[in-house]
Formats: structure tokens, C-alpha cells, sequence
């Protein structure tokens, strides 16, 4: 379908590309993908989007917008068939970022043996498989995601030894490991850049350079392009200044990077989260990026590489001559991508991932990571329903609340933790009784809540730090962005994990490299795993009725009841029935009719009338 500015908007929706970027574009507006399905807006023409967006379009935006529509392919996988059973839908995941987990060597920095040691508590969970986040040879520009050896382990992680032990002790125990692999770009100091900037032309052709830059803009903050005067030009970096793309577009890059999964995988290691893998393409020419389009969705030129289009050419090469030999199993990081072109990566029939990481429930509609706000579950939850019903039995969802990348969730809807167990059990719930494969991030299990940051020395992130940098220089009172970092840092999630209430929360014996939140005296792993009513002990009783349910939990099917944005009701059914009810509220609301079965959990002791602040429930019953 030829998109022009007389299409439709109904018609635009339509197709896989037009449903997801219209999608991202009207959440960014704060605006609702129904506003086009379910009421006249419908009816406008494409055109009419400069006036639908309150004039933050231009008539060049919108054109813009047209071009990348008509780019991009709608080939949809198969609904044929019945839902492949496979063990990757039925496992439970826990992630572990190493840096923060556990110091076996009192140096102040988690490591590996870190990770062996408490391998038995991970175990404990009911937790079937790990995700450890990059623990590659860094400089760390970027805490491990800028590697300068892929094939060596950082030297305060450990030894390549270490790691095989850990996939080793992992396999014992019978639980699988995932490898944080980044495959959009290397460190500066990797041996391929130090080549290329030698004057090697075979190196120099794995980056991206450009004689003068486009205006893309970094994730991190300013420009997209750093000068380097050894060779005259500009390379990219989407990310870190240290943090070099590399050019899939060139066969020998695409051949070392098969190469690493293929050591990696050599080893017993069963797959791999790819780091922001659907950035791996960029349009050809590098065309400059819609400055208002940047400006709404925060990065200029994320249109030109946020599905590039040579991205499912190369996903299906990476699967086909890599992953499926190994039956290894993948999850990509796929920011910009919505539902339809999701599909379109991980389709039974498409054979590129195993599944992917959405992020648009992680912010409210219109609201950004670093905006000061409380969310609104009640404006999350249209996101995350639309993955329950839309994506089809042939794809398969995975579901997360927390991870190295976000604040912690159940502070970011109740900074002040009013309701802190209430909120950490009901996202439990949500989680472990939804369609989709769960990912728990270290800590969330025991309800780790965001670090009071107070002053720009406690941070660690180079993003929190480039932001404070960037936006103070810029005029920005320095309260002001202190106070947006509060809400919107990555360090929140990375001070360590807190196993017990004592010095460095059990963390360390040394002064760790991240404070470690005050409030370790009291929510932390080693008091909690002997309270019946803890968060923890609720992780782990909903981890074992969705094992002990797996029909209905898992593979069962999905339907959401009653029509209140309060409350939100599903049921899941095989041969049995489960009802969830949750108010998404912080305040006492009508609890729904006609549910059926009996109460079996709920996040709180005993029962009432109406359904208290954040009241989550389950109920069984037989079909």
C-alpha cells in the first residue's frame, strides 16, 4: 500500500509500519492509538496530522513521516497453527547486572564467583534461567556495554575460567544463562577502531564515517558524531563517545559478530539478549533526521535506524547461520518498535528472535524517563493489554517491570512508598499471571526502591551525568536537574543488590563502587526470606502457581473483563480458570461483579467490601 498525504489515517493503521509509528507518534502527543481507531479522527487525512498534533508537525514532518511509511516492509507472520510449546515461554528469568550483585573479593565491585555463590538463592526463586548483563574486557565508558574484547572477561569480573564455571554451576542446578551481547557497536579502544584509525581501510570499513555529520543526536546526550583527527572525519556513536557503531552493511563485521555468538554459544552459553540489536541497520546515506520528530520522541534521526531496512535481512542471516544450528534462544532490545513490527522480528515463521523488550508501558503516554511525575497504572495498563490480545499465539510477549536501564517501578508510581509491599506484590501479580515470558531484575523480588540522590557526585551513569552536564549548561538550574535525575536515573537500579540489614547490605566487605541504599536495614533479602508475608515470599509463591499451572498460566488463554479503568480484571483458561482483579488505583474503589472462585492470594492479610490502594487478588476456579 502506497501511503500518501490523502491516505486515510484508518487505512494508515492499517498496515504494520503505519499502526506502529502512528502509535508512537500519538503517545508521544499523550494521545491513545484508539483516538484514530474508535471515533472520526479516523477519517482525516495523513495532511491532518499537523493539526492534530496542536502545530508540533510541520508540513516537512509529515512528509517525512510519509517516506518512512512507504520504507518500511508489512510483511505479517503466519496465524496458522497452534502455539509452539518451547521452554523459553514457560521459564521464569532473572536478570543479575554483576557490577551490583554480589563482591566475592572485597574490592567493592560484584563479580562473578559473586554470582556462583548466590546461584542457590536464584534457584530458590524458581527462577529457570539467568540473564547476566555484559561482563566482557571494558574500559567502561558505559559499565560493560562498550567492549573492547569480546572473547576476554573485565578483569575485576573474574576470568574467562569464572564464566565457564558459572555456566557450569547454572546447567547443575538446572537452570540456563543468557549473555548480554552488544552487537551495535564496540569500545574505542577495541582492536578493530585502534586498526581503522591507524589507517587500516579494512578495519576503517567496520565503523560508520561520514566527512561532515548529519544531525543525529546520541542517546547520551549532543551529537550523534565525534571528530577524529588521525583519520579527518566523523564516526558514530549513538551512544558514549566511546561507543563506536560498527557497519553491519559490510559482510566481514556481520561474520565477526556470527563468529563471537558462535564462541560464546561454544561454550554451553544458551543464548543471548541482544543490546539494542534493531539499531544494527541504517538507511542508506545517512540522511539527516525531522528536528520536530526528534524533538518528540527525544532523539533527532532515531526514524533512519530504529527498524533500518536491511534489519530482518540480517536477523534471519545472524538465526540462520548461527542461532538455529546452536537452538539457541534470543531476546532482543528493540527500542521504537510497537506491536505490528515486533511481530515481524519475532514470528514463528520469520525465524530472526525468539522474542523482544517493548518499553512503551514504562513511561505514562506523553511523559519521558527523566519527567517529574508519578505514573498512572491506569494509563500503563492500555499498552501492556494491547501486547495480551494483539500480538498473536505465533509471537510471544515478554513481560518486565524493572531492569539496568529504569528507575525501579514501584517508585516511580509511589515515590514517597506509601504503599510499597502492596505495589511490589501487585506488579508481582501482574507479571506471573499474564500471557509472556517474566524477567524479574535483581532486587525487585525483595521491593528495592529508587536511591535518595541529593547531589551530582552520587551518581554514577555517564547518561545521568552527560544530562546534568548538558542541561545545567544549557541554563537549567542546577535544583532542577538534580531533581529530574532523581526520578529518571539508571542508577537507581544499579546500587547494589541488599542482602541483609548490615554494613554495605551484605553486598561487600569493602566500600562499594555505587552507595548502597539507606533502606537496606529493612527491605532486604535476608529478612524477607523468613517473613511469610514479604514481597519475596510472594514472588515465590506466584512463580509456583504459574509452574504448578502451566496450561492455563502459561499456554492458557487470555481475556480481559469488565470495562472500569480503576480495576483492572483478566481471566486466564484452559482447563481451569484464573481471575486476576487489580486496582490500579491508590485510593478505595468498587470491587467488580460476578467473579467467580475462590480468593487463593492477595496483597493483603484479610478481605473487604471494596478493594483497597493497589489490592491485588487472585481467584481459581474450576471450568
Amino acid at each position: 500500500m502506497e501511503i500518501s498525504r490523502d491516505t486515510r489515517l484508518k487505512d494508515v493503521i492499517k498496515t504494520a509500519s503505519g499502526h506502529d509509528i502512528i502509535a508512537r507518534l500519538l503517545y508521544s502527543l499523550g494521545l491513545d492509538l484508539d483516538t484514530v481507531r474508535k471515533t472520526p479522527l479516523g477519517l482525516l487525512k495523513v495532511s491532518a496530522l499537523k493539526r492534530l498534533s496542536l502545530g508540533k508537525l510541520s508540513g516537512d514532518s509529515v512528509d517525512a513521516l510519509i517516506e518512512i511509511l512507504n520504507s518500511l516492509s508489512d510483511d505479517e507472520p503466519s496465524e496458522d497453527g497452534e502455539i509452539r510449546q518451547e521452554w523459553w515461554k514457560e521459564a521464569v528469568f532473572y536478570q543479575v547486572y554483576p557490577r551490583s550483585f554480589r563482591d566475592s573479593n572485597g574490592d567493592g565491585v560484584g563479580d562473578i564467583p559473586g554470582i556462583i555463590e548466590k546461584l542457590g538463592y536464584i534457584k530458590s526463586l524458581g527462577v529457570d534461567a539467568i540473564w547476566c548483563s555484559p561482563f566482557f574486557d571494558s574500559p567502561n565508558a558505559d559499565n560493560g556495554y562498550d567492549i573492547r574484547d569480546y572473547r576476554k572477561i573485565m578483569a575485576e569480573f573474574g576470568t574467562l575460567d569464572d564464566v565457564k564455571r558459572l555456566i557450569e554451576e547454572c546447567h547443575k542446578r538446572g537452570m540456563r544463562l543468557i549473555i548480554d551481547l552488544v552487537m551495535n557497536h564496540t569500545s574505542d579502544e577495541h582492536e578493530w577502531f585502534r586498526k581503522a584509525l591507524s589507517g587500516d581501510g579494512k578495519y576503517a570499513d567496520y565503523y560508520i564515517w561520514k566527512d561532515e555529520p548529519n544531525n543525529w543526536t546520541s542517546f547520551f546526550s549532543g551529537p550523534a558524531w565525534r571528530y577524529f583527527p588521525e583519520t579527518g572525519r566523523y564516526a558514530l556513536h549513538l551512544f558514549a563517545d566511546k561507543q563506536m557503531d560498527l557497519n553491519w552493511d559490510n559482510p566481514e563485521v556481520r561474520r565477526e559478530m556470527y563468529d563471537i555468538a558462535d564462541f560464546w554459544l561454544g561454550l554451553g552459553a544458551d543464548g543471548f539478549r541482544l543490546d539494542v540489536v534493531s539499531f544494527i541497520s541504517k538507511a542508506e546515506g545517512l540522511p539527516d533526521g525531522d528536528p520536530t520528530v526528534g524533538k518528540l520522541i527525544s532523539f533527532t534521526g532515531i526514524e533512519h535506524y530504529f527498524h533500518g531496512p536491511h534489519l530482518d535481512e540480517y536477523l534471519r542471516e545472524f538465526n540462520r547461520e548461527v542461532l538455529e544450528p546452536h537452538k539457541a534462544y534470543t531476546v532482543g532490545e528493540c527500542p521504537g518498535n510497537g506491536i505490528k513490527m515486533s511481530r515481524m522480528i519475532t514470528g514463528d515463521d520469520r525465524g530472526e528472535l525468539s522474542q523482544l523488550f517493548s518499553f512503551d508501558h514504562i513511561d505514562n503516554p506523553g511523559k519521558k524517563r527523566f519527567d517529574v511525575y508519578e505514573l498512572d497504572m491506569r494509563k500503563m495498563m492500555p499498552e501492556l493489554l494491547r501486547w495480551q490480545t494483539e500480538y498473536s499465539d505465533h509471537c510471544w510477549p515478554t513481560l518486565f517491570f524493572d531492569n539496568h536501564d529504569n528507575p525501579r517501578m514501584c517508585s516511580k508510581i509511589d515515590h514517597e512508598g506509601r504503599y510499597h509491599d502492596e505495589i511490589n506484590k501487585l506488579l508481582a501479580t501482574i507479571l506471573l499471571t499474564m500471557k509472556g515470558t517474566p524477567y524479574i531484575y535483581q532486587g525487585s523480588e525483595i521491593g528495592m526502591t529508587n536511591y535518595p540522590f541529593s547531589d551530582i557526585s552520587q551518581y554514577r551513569d555517564i547518561e545521568s551525568l552527560n544530562f546534568y552536564k548538558e542541561h545545567t549548561g544549557s541554563g537549567m538550574p542546577e535544583k532542577e536537574a538534580l531533581k529530574r535525575l532523581l526520578y529518571g536515573s539508571r542508577d537507581h537500579a544499579r546500587v547494589p543488590m541488599q542482602w541483609d540489614g548490615n554494613l554495605n547490605a551484605g553486598f561487600s566487605d569493602a566500600e562499594p563502587w555505587i552507595a548502597v541504599n539507606p533502606d537496606h536495614e529493612k527491605i532486604n533479602a535476608a529478612d524477607e526470606y523468613f517473613d511469610p508475608d514479604s514481597v519475596l515470599n510472594y514472588y515465590r509463591y506466584m512463580i509456583g502457581l504459574r509452574k504448578d499451572h502451566r496450561k492455563t498460566l502459561i499456554y492458557g488463554s487470555f481475556r480481559k473483563i469488565g470495562s472500569g479503568k480503576d480495576v483492572l480484571a483478566f481471566v486466564r483458561e484452559a482447563n481451569e480458570r484464573f481471575t486476576v482483579v487489580v486496582n490500579l488505583t491508590g485510593r478505595t474503589v468498587r470491587r467488580p461483579e460476578g467473579i467467580l472462585g475462590d480468593r487463593i492470594i492477595s496483597n493483603y492479610k484479610d478481605t473487604s467490601e471494596k478493594l483497597r490502594p493497589y489490592e491485588a487478588e487472585v481467584y481459581f476456579s474450576r471450568v
